[in-house]
């Protein structure tokens, strides 16, 4: 490329580009849809960014702004590109993104409400390291103002830190800690922490979503919001929202086995949220393409929960291995298997699963080694299930 004056680079070409370092230096504007879409837009926004739960908490924030009466826009990593629908957006609209770390790379503009769900390793295969990674993930609040609003999450010691970045209000939300100030999950209930006082706002047994990773997500959900609805409205919004697709999402019962499509889990850290969702035994189908994460992490929550462990893709032998590790400093059994697809493994896992028990699709990796991406994946997984 040369001698261009405008440059939107997608997100897959992360701004250290040689050819775009190139035309940078010659003069050239290198931007992205999404940046100069925040740059021009007329109206607030609400930005979720993080490793995990970006999808589900985004989608929260904008169900729960919906039930309040505003008109929103849903877009950035997913929906529909929102940088042509600028001459509809007027300025009481709020524009909910959720922000990838290639999306945020190099970004000059931060949004109104900025969220941090959590921050750990991954992409490592694309970004030059983890702190490079970390380091475009913080562009979500540092151009933000006095006047501005970062949700962070507490427990995670890289986020919590970053409030000593922060120019405007800082809230945090946590399910470890039993804060003075933010929304924190106790046990089933999700409360608001003002000044020491503790406001009961919701019981997990009142909505459709699984998992302390999702119950979370709702606390975080409702910290981004509080500025702009009541906690009546936004408990009205979380009680009948329902799982988004590829996350912990039911696809049928089978002779009394419950199947579950988690094809968003693209990293061991998501895999163990998802794992941990369930008290019911499990039979879980994990690999896919290996973005060389560690897998050690995922061994002992897999050893702890899954009864049958099918493994599949690029990524099944460094699971297999991280497992076999960890079974030998237990001293325990696992019965596990390698199949060669997708295909393989749902059969296999009709033939294994027992009655009560759940089939959980929690990759745990990537999906371009055999899939298009995690949705192709999840899809063909569930027409393979419904077609069992």
């Amino acid at each position: 490329m040369k001698n261009f004056n405008l440059i939107f680079r997608s997100p897959s070409v992360l701004p250290t580009n040689q050819y775009l370092l190139e035309e940078s230096n010659r003069g050239a504007i290198v931007t992205t849809e999404v940046e100069l879409l925040m740059k021009m837009c007329p109206c607030k926004i609400v930005g979720v960014t993080g490793s995990d739960g970006k999808t589900t908490t985004t989608s929260l924030i904008n169900a729960i702004l919906k039930e309040g009466g505003y008109k929103t826009h849903l877009g950035g990593n997913i929906g529909t590109p929102l940088f042509t629908k600028l001459p509809e957006i007027e300025p009481n609209d709020i524009l909910v993104l959720e922000l990838s770390s290639f999306q945020l790379m190099g970004m000059e503009v931060s949004p109104n409400i900025s969220v941090i769900t959590n921050i750990t390793p991954n992409h490592l295969n694309i970004h030059k390291d983890y702190e490079e990674y970390i380091e475009s993930k913080k562009n979500i609040f540092k151009y933000q103002s006095t006047n501005d609003t970062l949700i962070l999450n507490y427990d995670n010691e890289i986020t919590r830190n970053c409030a000593k970045e922060a120019k405007g209000k800082v809230v945090f939300f946590s399910s470890k800690e039993k804060l003075s100030n933010g929304y924190i999950v106790d046990g089933n209930i999700i409360k608001k922490c003002e000044d020491g006082v503790r406001l009961h706002i919701l019981n997990t047994d009142e909505i459709i979503l699984r998992g302390n990773h999702n119950y979370q997500n709702i606390a975080t959900a409702i910290a981004a919001t509080e500025s702009l609805v009541n906690l009546d409205t936004a408990v009205r919004a979380i009680k009948t929202f329902k799982p988004v697709e590829h996350r912990i999402e039911f696809v049928r019962e089978l002779d009394n086995v419950k199947w579950y499509n988690d094809s968003a889990s693209s990293s061991p850290t998501r895999t163990i949220s998802g794992l941990n969702a369930f008290h019911e035994d499990i039979v879980l189908i994990a690999g896919g393409y290996d973005k060389n994460l560690d897998y050690t992490p995922i061994a002992k929550p897999i050893i702890d929960k899954v009864k049958t462990l099918i493994l599949f893709g690029q990524t099944s032998g460094k699971i297999f291995e991280a497992v076999k590790k960890e079974l030998d400093k237990e001293n325990k059994n696992l019965d596990i298997h390698l199949c060669n697809n997708l295909q393989d493994s749902v059969t296999l896992a009709k033939k294994l699963s027992k009655s009560g028990q759940i089939v959980l699709f929690s990759p745990a990796s990537a999906s371009f080694d055999q899939f298009k991406d995690f949705a192709d994946r999840g899809r063909q997984f569930k027409k393979m299930v419904n077609n069992l």
